[in-house]
């Protein structure tokens, strides 16, 4: 916003009537009088979708548990920029199906990038983004694969991505979390090295290094966590831009 020419404010839930009880309606109708848009990072989706309906400027998902589009945004841009195109880009994403899983499929699948999602069986994508993302791809032409296998998600893959095992809202978890996805779902150079020869490695950070990611990958030569990274800032411009 502040390179936009505009001003931001940060508000918790503290520093908000939410602290104090207050409905989610009550605070977008008020929020509504005194900025542009909202910008909501939240645990249950719920909250956000609630958000929207009672607010009458725009609101914008900037995370919650079920899908994260803004992260999105900026991976399709960083695909772009380092393959030269996103349709018939094969995505490979390995490891829990979480919040950015779900909309990496609806992302891929809205611009024509195949997508292979490798993930144990109890940890599948949501059903409804699957859904979407389905309806896309007899739209678009992507091509949707889902398998516990990550050497065989990865195979032929132009992008290897991956996030944290444990996500938001699971941290009671852990334990059990790692017993099914270690090490079996962690990007190492031997399962990066099984897919295409110019790959490049994903993540949408915070990374844990012996954990989703082997530290020589994500620090490696053919990652492009950084430039993925910045293009979150881009590509929040392009979408208040767009709104405001």
């Amino acid at each position: 916003m502040n390179e936009l020419g505009g001003s931001a404010l940060y508000l918790s839930a503290n520093d908000m009537q939410l602290g104090r009880g207050e409905t989610i309606g009550d605070t977008a109708r008020v929020l509504s009088r005194y900025v542009h848009c909202i910008m909501a990072r939240v645990y249950k989706h719920k909250d956000v979708e609630d958000l929207a309906a009672e607010a009458s400027v725009p609101v914008i998902n900037g995370l919650s548990d079920l899908s994260h589009p803004m992260q999105i945004l900026a991976d399709l841009q960083t695909i772009w920029e380092k393959k030269g195109k996103i349709k018939g880009v094969k995505v490979a994403f390995i490891g829990d199906g979480n919040n950015v899983c779900n909309s990496l499929l609806v992302g891929c699948t809205k611009l024509g990038a195949d997508i292979s999602v490798a993930c144990p069986t109890r940890y599948q994508p949501d059903p409804q983004h699957l859904s979407w993302a389905k309806q896309n791809a007899e739209t678009s032409g992507s091509k949707i694969t889902i398998t516990p296998d990550p050497a065989k998600a990865v195979e032929k893959a132009d992008v290897v991505y991956t996030d944290v095992f444990v996500s938001m809202g699971a941290d009671a978890e852990r334990e059990e979390r790692m017993k099914v996805f270690l090490p079996k779902y962690q990007v190492t150079k031997e399962l990066l090295s099984k897919a295409s020869t110019d790959a490049v490695f994903m993540h949408d950070l915070p990374a844990h290094r012996g954990e989703e990611v082997a530290a020589d990958v994500i620090d490696g030569p053919r990652s492009v966590v950084w430039d993925q990274a910045e293009n979150r800032m881009h590509t929040s411009k392009a979408v208040l831009s767009l709104l405001i």
